[in-house]
């Protein structure tokens, strides 16, 4: 088929609603094992140059691995592009049917750039460590909590605060065990540790949930992070480089790895009082050690060297 066919899908909970451009087909098939099967079979059919789909809530997950393990080109997109495309198009009316057309134009025009999904494992750790994230949220919480309430109220709380720190300590070892069955995220594991500033916690929330790191160049990587300055400009006007857009997840825990880096890993620490000295404010000079970090890791992975082993090439 010499015409390029774009594919837009919106995600629905029990049905997917399926736009085809150019020929302006619309099919609503069920989001269930045998209607996403259904869905490959025609795919593969009309080799698309393209199929995207907008994050839903994980409805979007199964459909997406179906569609990129028949080897067709798949992105899942963040819903606010999608939106804004939708507005700046005149597309203010808003169903299923017509969202459907529009991630299809979306596609069309500004083809996003297809990556690689999680296979299976890495959608469980990706769990695991969610699950881990949420547990500590909740025990912030609930030591909050304790300190404001009548006697009777705190006995409960500290028994949920028992209760979580025990989970937390099942989610911890399953978390361990899973990285250690296997010999890939066991080494990349070991690496990432390696690195002064870096702890279990900022190794497996690296692992699950940048695992494009040394698959890319220092540019897109930080880009893919969201740590890339990005320009403001107009005119005469000249404004401030800012962050923004990226994977916000694993910022959070960059930022705070290149906090105890600067203090405790010599390259960073270095850099970070170098900016410093210049007279770049605190949070940006951490921004830029977290690009600096980001880059080191970058190479560490894509050479398979330890930080003992790499640290001279840094100096």
């Amino acid at each position: 088929m010499d015409t390029q066919v774009f594919v837009g899908i919106d995600v629905g909970k029990d049905v997917l609603f399926v736009a085809i451009r150019p020929f302006g087909d619309n099919l609503e098939i069920a989001n269930r094992e045998d209607g996403i099967a259904d869905l490959v079979k025609r795919l593969r059919f009309l080799r698309p140059t393209l199929v995207v789909m907008e994050a839903t809530a994980g409805y979007e997950t199964p459909v997406a691995v179906a569609i990129y393990r028949s080897g067709i080109p798949v992105v899942i997109s963040n819903p606010r592009l999608v939106r804004s495309f939708a507005r700046a198009t005149g597309h203010l009316a808003k169903t299923d049917k017509i969202d459907a057309g529009v991630i299809a134009h979306f596609a069309e025009l500004i083809r996003p750039e297809p990556r690689r999904l999680e296979d299976p494992d890495e959608e469980r750790l990706g769990r695991l460590v969610k699950r881990r994230k949420q547990l500590l949220r909740m025990i912030v919480m609930e030591k909050n909590r304790v300190a404001k309430g009548v006697p009777e109220v705190r006995k409960e709380i500290q028994k949920h605060l028992d209760w979580l720190a025990k989970d937390l300590e099942r989610i911890d070892q399953a978390l361990n065990d899973f990285i250690q069955s296997s010999p890939i995220w066991s080494a990349k594991n070991d690496l990432l540790q390696s690195v002064p500033g870096i702890g279990k916690v900022g190794a497996q929330a690296i692992i699950s949930d940048l695992p494009e790191l040394g698959t890319l160049n220092r540019k897109q990587i930080a880009s893919l992070v969201g740590v890339a300055p990005l320009n403001r400009d107009s005119g005469n006007f000249k404004g401030r480089r800012s962050i923004w857009g990226g994977r916000a997840h694993i910022r959070t825990v960059l930022y705070m790895v290149a906090v105890v880096a600067s203090r405790c890993n010599p390259v960073i620490k270095e850099f970070y009082e170098r900016l410093c000295k210049a007279g770049k404010p605190k949070k940006v000079a951490l921004t830029a050690c977290i690009r600096r970090l980001l880059a080191i890791l970058n190479a560490m992975m894509r050479n398979g060297t330890r930080w003992g082993e790499f640290k001279p090439a840094i100096t």
